[in-house]
């Protein structure tokens, strides 16, 4: 089941002799379940092309499909709501809500939806990502490992249908890169939820059912390293 599908999406900045296309007419699809990684040089367009996916940034042209519906065709109010409850994003630099204690950061999106959080799936949640011993901490009390823990919480409480990961381990150590990438693989796996990183890491590529990589705004090439089907569910 296609789950995301992009459509000639371009994207450019200035006008005239200085026009930079940051995407160049980019399309591909995304069935459900699926772990993608996206790679290429800096400047290649690929936090661009996350960011338009996720719904926080738009194409010049082109159209983001996700579960069928076309994200840019829906108001801004809207928007904010479908992506607060079929998107999930992750950031290298964590982007938590300083104030917020991990339990907070974890529940906005369904706060902010006028949701009371499951308390049973919070918890299963705070037991997974080993985090239950701190849910009363502020994020400047935290470790990077775990800060980064706290976004992924708050990237799936909602069950989204797609999780975006832009470097989720760029700002870890070797351990904590590990540790965060099995734990992304695991919400992958054990849900069903399609997971789409981007990395500079060959080693975090090669663990993707599928890698695209993007040179100038293109896609150079897009290749299946394993089907989804023949993985091991753990």
């Amino acid at each position: 089941m296609e789950i995301l599908k992009v459509e000639n999406l371009t994207k450019t900045y200035g006008e005239g002799d200085v026009l930079v296309k940051a995407l160049d007419n980019v399309s591909f699809s995304v069935e459900k379940g699926e772990f993608v990684a996206i790679i290429g040089p800096s400047g290649s367009g690929k936090s661009t092309l996350l960011h338009i996916i996720g719904g926080v940034d738009k194409a010049t042209s082109g159209k983001v499909y996700i579960d069928g519906t076309d994200i840019y065709s829906l108001n801004e109010t809207n928007l904010a709501i479908f992506r607060r409850r079929q998107i999930g994003l992750i950031y290298q630099f964590y982007n938590l809500i300083p104030v917020l204690n991990v339990e907070e950061n974890i529940t906005l999106p369904m706060l902010l939806d006028g949701k009371t959080p499951d308390r049973e799936h919070l918890d299963e949640i705070l037991d997974i990502l080993k985090l239950k011993e701190r849910v009363s901490h502020l994020p400047n009390q935290l470790s990077g490992g775990q800060q980064q823990r706290v976004s992924i919480g708050r990237a799936i409480i909602n069950n989204p249908a797609i999780v975006l990961a832009d470097e989720p381990t760029g700002n870890l150590d070797s351990k904590n890169s590990e540790e965060i990438m099995e734990l992304l693989k695991d919400s992958n796996r054990r849900n069903n939820q399609t997971l789409i990183v981007i990395t500079h890491d060959e080693k975090i590529a090669l663990q993707a059912d599928r890698v695209i990589s993007l040179s100038d705004g293109k896609i150079a090439s897009d290749e299946v390293i394993r089907s989804k089907a023949g993985r091991e569910v753990l």
